[in-house]
């Protein structure tokens, strides 16, 4: 995969109602950028008027996270040292959080969970045809917000409930290993084709959009990804 990614290039006409757009989300679901993220995409979303579709592709920006996850304060040190130089970049992102509407509480999450069991639920989602991006909304703002334990099987039945999934079925997938497999064999797909860092987005197979971009930027690359211009596009053939 090429080192770099394509510009984006600002155009002010809207998406022409004939075109079809398909997104692939790259993301994990205790990323705050990637809770920006999935806000500007929904605000971007907006301007398409013609068929269009989003899934969400498994990634964890901690695969090696312990099961039951760490106490924030224990991995805030084992990750950055001292767990005030994270300080300005957590202010930094609540106030980038309130222009989207956003309200982070980083004060109430005691717990940063392993996230397997939360990409099992998102998988099941999709088998079942219920909307990935709602039930992302509602893990996010969860966690991020209401400070829950979103590896807990408890609070992630209860959750998964609010979009229409049955509790035997999402209690049954939170701890299938075949479910797991899956998962990590998705995300093993991703990390194979060179990326390192979410939220991406993969548009119509052909664009690759990487962080948590604007929504002016997201609606042109939108534009780029359904009509072709430019030839500077990105594959990833291990998404296919």
């Amino acid at each position: 995969m090429s080192s770099t990614f394509p510009s984006v290039i600002r155009m002010d006409r809207r998406l022409a109602p004939t075109a079809a757009l398909h997104v692939e989300v790259i993301a994990d679901l205790v990323c705050p950028f990637c809770y920006l993220g999935k806000r500007r995409l929904d605000h971007a979303m907006e301007a398409v008027q013609g068929p269009s579709d989003v899934n969400w592709v498994p990634y964890q920006l901690n695969p090696d996270m312990p099961e039951n996850g760490l106490p924030l304060d224990e991995y805030l040190l084992t990750r950055f040292g001292n767990p005030a130089y994270i300080e300005p970049a957590l202010e930094q992102l609540t106030n980038e959080g309130r222009l989207e509407d956003i309200n982070f509480r980083f004060d109430r999450v005691s717990q940063v969970p392993n996230t397997l069991r939360a990409h099992r639920l998102m998988y099941l989602a999709e088998s079942e045809g219920v909307d990935q991006t709602a039930l992302a909304e509602e893990l996010m703002k969860a966690f991020f917000e209401r400070g829950e334990d979103i590896g807990n099987k408890e609070i992630l039945i209860e959750l998964g409930g609010r979009h229409g999934i049955a509790a035997r079925d999402a209690e049954k997938i939170i701890d299938d290993e075949a479910a797991k497999q899956i998962v990590l064999s998705r995300e093993a797909q991703v990390r194979s084709s060179g990326i390192a860092g979410v939220p991406g987005y993969l548009l119509n197979r052909r664009l690759l959009v990487i962080g948590a971009q604007d929504t002016d930027a997201l609606v042109n690359a939108f534009d780029r990804a359904m009509f072709g211009e430019g030839n500077d596009s990105i594959v990833s053939p291990a998404l296919h």
